[in-house]
C-alpha cells in the first residue's frame, strides 16, 4: 500500500501555505490526479495502490466527487496566495487510472479546467492497462481533453510479466496503442527490466516488440527491490534471485543502442522519445523544480518552495475532505542546502544537464575528475554545462555524490 510517508510539521486544516509564501503566477503548473485502485497488486510495486478488497471505508465509484472537493480546496488556497494560473499539464497516474469510467476522468478533468483553466497546447496524460482499452475508451478520453495515454507493456514476454505479476494479455498493447492512434492521442508505453528470470535476449524482443509499435515515447525503467514488497519479501526468503547489476547495466545500454538505431533520443535517464515535442513535460516539471499540485491520497505536492504530502488511505482522505478539512499529511519547507542537493540530483538526469556555476564549491571541484572518468561531457572544471555520458547515466547516483559531497 505504499512506502510510509515522510516526516513533517503538520498541516493546517484549511490546508493554506506558511505566512510569507508568494507564489509566482508566472510559473509554470501542473496537476497529479492519484487514482490508486488496482485489480491486482504487482509484487514490485510500493505505490499507494488498493485492490477491491483492501479499500475498507471508500468506494471506488464515489472517487471523483471526492477528488473534486480538494480541486476546489486548492483554488482557495492558491487563490489566497496569488499563485491561481492555468495547468499546463495534467497527469492521470496510479494506480490503474483506467478503472475509472472514462467519464468520471473527464469530470476530474472539467473540475481541473474549472478551478485553474488549461494552458493553451497544455499536455493531458492518462496512464493505463493495456486491458483496460478500447477504441470507445480512448475517443472518450480524447473528447475530454486527453492528449496522451502511457501504456503499462512492462515487457512482451510472457514468464517475465509472470515474475513481475503482471496479468495484461501482451497481445492487447498492439491494441491499446491502435486504439489510441485511431483516437488521435500521442502514445508512450513504458518498460521495467531487470526481473528475476529475464535474459538479455528476453529484453531485446520486449524492446524490439516496443520499438515495432512505433509509440511517440518510451519509458524503461530498472527494476528497483523495494521494501515491504511481495518481492522483496521472496527475494529475502531465497525463492528468486534479486536483480543483477552487471546484467541491469547491459540492459540499459542495449536499450540505449537499439531505441537510438529506432529513432528515439534519450531525455531523461530512463526516457526516450521521437523528438522534443513528444517528451513527457509533465515529468520535466518535476525534474526541473516547477510548481504541482498532486490530488488523491498519499499524493505530494510542490508549490513555492512547500512541499506537502495527503493521507494515505483512500477512507482517511475522503473523511477528511467530508468534514470540510484539507487531507494533507505534513509538509516541509527545504532549506538552501536541500534544494541545491535536490537540484543536482534531480537536474542532472536530463539530457540540458546543469550549470557548473550552481555547484557548490565542494561539487566544482569533482568536475574534472568526473571528465576523466568519461561520467560527465561539456563542461570544465570552471564552467559549461553537466551533461551524463551513457556511462554517467548507469552511475548517475555515484555521479550526484560526487557533486554534492
Amino acid at each position: 500500500m505504499g512506502s510510509a510517508l515522510p516526516l513533517g510539521d503538520p498541516m493546517p486544516t484549511d490546508g493554506a501555505l506558511p505566512d510569507g509564501i508568494h507564489v509566482d503566477p508566472a510559473a509554470p503548473f501542473g496537476v497529479y490526479l492519484h487514482v490508486p485502485f488496482c485489480r491486482v497488486r504487482c509484487g514490485y510495486c510500493d505505490f499507494n495502490t488498493y485492490t477491491s478488497s483492501e479499500l475498507r471505508g471508500a468506494r471506488q465509484d464515489q472517487y471523483a466527487d471526492t477528488l473534486l472537493r480538494e480541486v476546489e480546496l486548492s483554488r482557495s488556497v492558491l487563490g489566497a496566495a496569488g499563485g491561481l494560473r492555468p495547468a499546463s499539464t495534467v497527469f492521470f497516474g496510479g494506480g490503474t487510472p483506467t478503472l475509472l469510467p472514462p467519464g468520471d476522468l473527464a469530470r476530474m478533468l472539467d473540475g481541473v479546467r474549472g478551478a485553474f483553466g488549461l494552458a493553451d497546447g497544455a499536455e493531458v496524460t492518462v496512464e493505463a492497462n493495456p486491458d483496460t482499452v478500447s477504441p470507445a475508451v480512448a475517443h472518450e478520453l480524447a473528447a475530454a481533453g486527453v492528449t496522451r495515454l502511457s501504456i503499462g507493456m512492462q515487457s512482451a514476454v510472457p514468464h517475465v510479466l509472470a515474475a513481475l505479476d503482471r496479468t495484461h494479455d501482451p497481445d492487447n498493447v498492439r491494441t491499446a496503442v491502435a486504439a489510441a492512434r485511431e483516437a488521435g492521442l500521442d502514445v508512450s508505453v513504458d518498460l521495467i527490466y531487470g526481473a528475476p528470470g529475464e535474459s538479455l535476449e528476453d529484453w531485446r524482443a520486449s524492446l524490439e516488440a516496443a520499438a515495432a509499435l512505433e509509440p511517440d515515447h518510451i519509458s524503461a525503467y530498472a527494476l528497483i527491490i523495494e521494501d515491504g514488497t511481495k518481492l522483496a519479501r521472496q527475494i529475502r526468503r531465497g525463492e528468486v534471485p534479486a536483480p543483477d547489476d552487471d546484467l541491469q547495466a547491459d540492459m540499459y545500454e542495449l536499450a540505449d543502442d537499439l531505441l537510438a538505431a529506432a529513432g528515439y533520443d534519450w531525455y531523461e535517464v530512463s526516457n526516450w522519445s521521437r523528438g522534443v515535442e513528444h517528451r513527457s513535460r509533465h515529468n520535466l516539471a518535476y525534474w526541473t523544480g516547477a510548481d504541482w499540485w498532486g490530488f488523491g491520497p498519499g499524493a505530494h505536492s510542490h508549490i513555492a518552495g512547500v512541499r506537502f504530502w495527503n493521507v494515505k488511505h483512500p477512507a482517511a482522505y475522503a473523511q477528511r475532505l467530508a468534514a470540510g478539512e484539507s487531507p494533507g499529511a505534513g509538509r516541509e519547507i527545504p532549506d538552501a542546502s536541500a534544494r541545491a542537493l535536490e537540484g543536482v540530483l534531480l537536474r542532472t538526469r536530463i539530457r540540458e544537464g546543469l550549470d557548473v556555476s550552481e555547484l557548490l564549491g565542494e561539487g566544482r571541484h569533482a568536475v574534472a575528475a568526473l571528465i576523466a572518468d568519461g561520467l560527465i561531457e561539456g563542461a570544465d572544471a570552471l564552467r559549461g554545462r553537466i551533461v551524463l555520458t551513457r556511462r554517467g547515466r548507469l552511475l548517475a547516483d555515484a555521479v550526484v555524490r560526487a557533486l554534492t559531497d
